[in-house]
């Protein structure tokens, strides 16, 4: 199938050229149809699937078509809402460049950075506003946004909505909507608060699901090394000695392993640098950018700070530390092997992690292929000293972040609570 066998209009076709995509995801064959169609869409998909084409390309063209006053101010006609602010720029982003011969405004509004540069734009009027939960509901209260002229409505990655402690921030959304519009929700997966959340805000809507989260992209090869904690750091060098590994995305479980990455790459002159949640909002837009353009060879990245990445023809994900969900493995990967390219996923396992990958090859259905040509190959030997104190010190830390994460949402999710800064 090609682009051109799903009815879109010309304009779009050819902004599709520009960017060399002539044939549809599953998600995107599945759902532009019955978006063009004005259907409601319940759409089960994880990040990299290519839902985001799926639900701007049919949104454009329902823009495109719409009477709008061109001559007084834009009203918002299309509201997407996301849970990152990484995740709301690229969506931003990806309506810029599809709808590039259009007409169509957009904007981005997000937590984290001074509000100044987000209201002027909304002041000269936007026809798709992309927004995180809380700063919208900040900028409504204020006075700058009204969304009493939504026709279209995104709600993506709902699950880690959810997971964020969004909730009571969506359904007030969701209450300053117009009930007569056209409302797409999508998720990477569907427990049974999704699907209450989404008969709240869905009529009658047609259901896509591709790309279950237990599974991986057939064009994504998965390599495992076997190590020992003590001899991570000097496996990781052996691995980028490799001068294929140009541009990597390598995942760190936490924010201080992941600032201890980079200080060891660099001290290496290894050009790397860090995202992750006590990195200010303009630090972490400029390293992706700068990762992007190929400046910067390693991204190192914890889970929450990476959704939402999308980087065309990334070829390597890293796992320095192996998740202990097995979905969080999935979704890693997944960052790569992206629009049928062919990806490589390195996963690096100390002893202590040996049951993760058990569980992770559980979920996926198959075996990892462990690399046999390793100068730091896993021992059975003992801890040292060292390696048990470090190892405490990790579990400890793993703790705390855990109880704090949970206290986190508990407090999101009880009433009176205040609301999250997004």
């Amino acid at each position: 199938m090609k682009f051109e066998d799903l009815k879109l209009i010309p304009i779009l076709l050819k902004a599709l050229r520009d960017e060399n995509y002539t044939e549809p995801t599953s998600i995107q064959a599945k759902s532009i149809p019955l978006i063009l169609n004005r259907e409601d869409v319940l759409g089960s998909a994880q990040t990299g699937t290519g839902k985001t084409a799926a639900f701007a390309l049919p949104i454009l063209q329902h823009l495109v078509n719409e009477p709008q006053n061109v001559h007084g101010k834009r009203k918002i006609l299309t509201l997407v809402i996301t849970p990152t602010r990484e995740l709301a720029i690229q969506i931003a982003e990806s309506f810029t460049v599809y709808g590039k011969y259009t007409h169509i405004k957009n904007t981005v509004i997000y937590g984290g950075v001074t509000q100044g540069s987000q209201t002027n734009a909304l002041k000269k009027g936007v026809d798709i506003l992309v927004a995180t939960p809380g700063r919208l509901l900040d900028l409504i209260d204020q006075g700058y946004i009204s969304l009493n002229d939504v026709k279209y409505f995104v709600l993506d990655e709902a699950d880690r909505m959810l997971d964020m402690g969004f909730i009571h921030d969506i359904k007030k959304i969701i209450a300053k909507l117009p009930r007569k519009r056209q409302s797409l929700f999508f998720s990477a997966t569907m427990p049974q608060n999704i699907i209450e959340l989404s008969q709240q805000i869905l009529i009658r809507p047609k259901t896509v699901s591709v790309s279950p989260v237990s599974s991986t992209a057939e064009t994504i090869q998965q390599f495992l090394y076997m190590t020992n904690k003590g001899t991570k750091k000097d496996l990781l060098l052996h691995i980028l000695a490799n001068p294929e590994l140009k541009q990597v995305l390598l995942f760190s479980r936490t924010k201080h392993g992941a600032d201890r990455i980079v200080s060891n790459l660099r001290r290496q002159k290894i050009n790397a640098a860090a995202i992750h949640g006590d990195k200010g909002q303009n630090q972490r837009q400029h390293a992706l950018n700068e990762f992007k353009a190929g400046n910067i060879r390693i991204l190192v990245a914890t889970d929450i700070a990476a959704r939402g990445i999308d980087i065309d023809k990334l070829r390597y994900v890293i796992n320095y530390d192996i998740p202990n969900e097995s979905e969080t493995y999935v979704h890693r990967i997944g960052r790569c092997g992206r629009a049928n390219e062919e990806g490589i996923s390195i996963s690096i396992c100390e002893p202590e992690e040996n049951a993760y990958i058990k569980d992770i090859e559980k979920l996926i259905g198959q075996k990892i292929k462990v690399v046999s040509d390793n100068p730091f190959p896993q021992t059975d030997r003992p801890m040292n000293t060292a390696e048990k104190k470090e190892n405490e010190k990790q579990k400890q830390k793993r703790k705390q972040e855990f109880f704090a994460n949970r206290n986190k949402k508990a407090g999101a999710q009880s009433p009176g609570t205040r609301r999250k800064k997004r």
